[in-house]
């Protein structure tokens, strides 16, 4: 199966950033031996081998560095499956803020300070 261009796109600007950094990384981007399609049938198959069905997005641009990187990784078969990107939701005025994760309570610090002795007037109700 092809994958799908926000994909390809995602993992594009990702290698693309990395090799402005990293001249060396440029140098295996620029390898003719490999490309974008077989790269992400690389990850496609890594991904299938752990059996999981979620990543974090450091994890799978971490396998298209791999792939890059590594020579002896040759043109993957490709994988019948479907990815599915999902895009950071910008924040508005109108959205509800984020469900905050609970802290741990730490415990305060009672600052004590000494003063004058505050004086008693008595009521008919103490006498």
């Amino acid at each position: 199966m092809k994958p799908s261009e926000d994909f390809k796109t995602a993992i594009e600007n990702y290698l693309n950033t990395t090799a402005q950094g990293d001249s060396a990384f440029a140098q295996s981007l620029a390898k003719e031996t490999k490309n974008i399609e077989s790269c992400c049938s690389y990850i496609f198959g890594e991904v299938k081998k752990t059996g999981l069905c979620a990543f974090d997005n450091q994890k799978i641009f971490d396998m298209a560095l791999k792939y890059y990187n590594d020579d002896s990784i040759g043109a993957p078969a490709p994988i019948n499956c479907k990815v599915v990107v999902n895009q950071p939701v910008k924040a508005d005025l109108f959205s509800s803020t984020p469900e905050m994760t609970p802290q741990v309570a730490r415990p305060e610090t009672v600052v004590l300070h000494t003063a004058k002795p505050v004086q008693q007037t008595l009521t008919l109700f103490d006498l």
